[in-house]
């Protein structure tokens, strides 16, 4: 058994063993997560998923994320269950991507994402942002309505009604945060 981590190559090599006759390049959803041995790297080998609207890597061994500018249409990237530290890497993917699942990695600062023009869904539960500093920078997502934030020592260190409280202030346009509708007095 080799303990070298599975590459994005051999990855979609098994993809299209296990999906006979599919060609890649037309697949509208890949999922490569629960890799074993699992993957490490993100690389420009991503780029034959021209087609690709959603992308599961969940579940596998990724500090950074990378070689996805060539997705013009992805529109869901699932990430969680890595050890992703920011948002650096997303900035072609800006102007398509409407939902980020990142929960469970370790990302304590914010900062780019600015860059995620029609996000819509950030789900990034269970991750090390502590001080609302950077989580004001949530508010640099336009489009931003579904929140998910639970597990992470900002929310875990704050009264469950100041949290929501603080959250709604500064997120005017969310209308579902952890999982429950936001509901605002008129």
């Amino acid at each position: 058994m080799s303990s070298r981590p599975t590459t994005i190559k051999e990855a979609l090599k098994r993809w299209e063993e296990k999906h006979t006759g599919a060609n890649i390049s037309e697949a509208k959803e890949v999922n490569l997560q629960w890799q074993w041995p699992p993957i490490e790297k993100m690389d420009n080998s991503l780029s034959v998923l021209t087609a690709c609207e959603k992308l599961s890597l969940s579940t596998n061994m990724i500090e950074k994320i990378a070689g996805i500018s060539s997705l013009k249409n992805l529109k869901i990237l699932s990430l969680g269950r890595n050890y992703v530290k920011n948002f650096a890497g997303l900035e072609a993917v800006g102007d398509s991507l409407e939902q980020l699942w990142i929960s469970y990695n370790l990302i304590e600062k914010i900062k780019g994402v600015n860059v995620l023009r029609k996000l819509k869904v950030l789900y990034m539960s269970n991750n090390l942002v502590k001080d609302w500093v950077e989580f004001n920078r949530l508010a640099e997502i336009p489009m931003l309505e579904d929140l998910l934030f639970v597990g992470n020592p900002l929310h875990e260190n704050t009264d469950e009604s100041v949290y929501r409280g603080e959250v709604m202030k500064r997120l005017p346009n969310l209308t579902k945060l952890d999982g429950e509708p936001v509901i605002r007095e008129m």
